[in-house]
């Protein structure tokens, strides 16, 4: 696929944290591919497509079923990175049949989407997102359990930093999410629960040996892993740093216990580190999904149907290219489980 043929990516949201460095990914893998984008600041949505290039800033409602826009308007793919409570926009590119790519919705937001892929699934591909650093942290995980024979469980554990608290956007959902969310959603010894008080807790060791208390979130990084690995455990959880002066960057530990290629028991635990904020490799993750989509990368567009990351991306080709782009990305001892307590 020629991307200077195509139709605009509407990114809805598109002048946010994450939207923005999808932007910037976007031009920097196709330089001719054009960007529409999309965000409650007009202004800002047109410095940014100023900024980039081949891009133009456009108006969108998304309580109107055409999302406000002139007849004639035409995207190759719509990409929501904001809560749309109406669904408009999924229909609207059901109706287009392009892909539709959402990346705010977590696991207990997405019955109404996945009814309405359902309903329609010859109109377009509908790509679940609402995972963790827009897919990375599952196709990381899925490259640290390549040599499991079997894996017993998956313990994922985002560690932030206080200057990375996101942007407007973010913040709001942060508090949607606070406000509506129920207990999160975890696989614990093969049955689903919605973790209560301490089972939704964790204290894990860092890698510099520092102790930490993590919460569960509920991402839906648990049953992609759960779903593509038959982990009898998967859970991720989320913890501050207490250094109010540390610079923006974060890290994720993958924790993996089960049984090695050779039969014997086995554990690991691999460690991503960036010095960007989480919203940058997010917007990485999720162009790598556009491009898969459209076929951009050498491979035919994807088909209508319900996709998450897993089912897009190989896990090796996106490690290698988060590598290329600096981010660290690498093995590291596996702690004394007797020290954490």
């Amino acid at each position: 696929m020629n991307a200077s043929t195509l139709d605009p990516v509407l990114l809805i949201g598109g002048a946010g944290r994450v939207g923005s460095r999808a932007a910037r990914s976007l031009r920097s893998m196709h330089p001719e591919l054009p960007i529409a984008i999309a965000g409650r600041d007009l202004g800002k949505a047109r410095q940014l497509a100023s900024e980039v290039g081949h891009a133009s800033a456009v108006a969108v409602d998304l309580e109107r079923a055409d999302l406000g826009l002139d007849g004639s308007a035409a995207f190759s793919a719509v990409v929501v990175l904001l809560k749309d409570d109406s669904l408009n926009a999924l229909q609207f590119a059901q109706a287009h049949g392009v892909p539709y790519v959402a990346i705010s919705d977590y696991a207990f937001d997405i019955g109404p989407e996945v009814a309405l892929a359902i309903a329609r699934p010859t109109a377009a591909p509908v790509l679940l997102l609402g995972h963790f650093l827009g897919g990375i942290a599952v196709l990381a995980t899925l490259h640290a359990v390549r040599d499991f024979q079997r894996v017993d469980s998956i313990e994922m554990a985002a560690i932030f930093s206080p200057a990375d608290m996101g942007g407007p956007t973010a913040q709001a959902d942060m508090a949607r999410v606070a406000g509506i969310a129920p207990h999160p959603l975890m696989l614990v010894d093969s049955r689903w629960l919605w973790a209560v008080g301490a089972e939704a807790q964790r204290t894990f060791m860092d890698i510099d040996g520092m102790t930490r208390q993590g919460q569960a979130y509920p991402l839906l990084d648990v049953v992609s892993l759960a779903a593509a690995t038959d982990a009898m455990s998967v859970r991720i959880d989320a913890a501050m740093s207490e250094d109010e002066a540390a610079p923006p960057g974060h890290r994720l530990i993958i924790d993996v216990a089960g049984v090695g290629k050779y039969g014997e028991s086995q554990r690991t635990r691999w460690v991503i580190e960036d010095s960007d904020f989480h919203q940058g490799m997010s917007g990485m993750g999720l162009a790598l999904a556009i491009e898969r989509l459209l076929g951009l990368d050498g491979g035919k567009p994807v088909a209508p149907g319900l996709y998450h990351p897993e089912t897009l991306l190989r896990p090796e080709e996106a490690i290698e290219r988060l590598r290329t782009a600096g981010v660290s990305i690498r093995a590291c001892p596996v702690p004394d489980q007797s020290a954490v307590k």
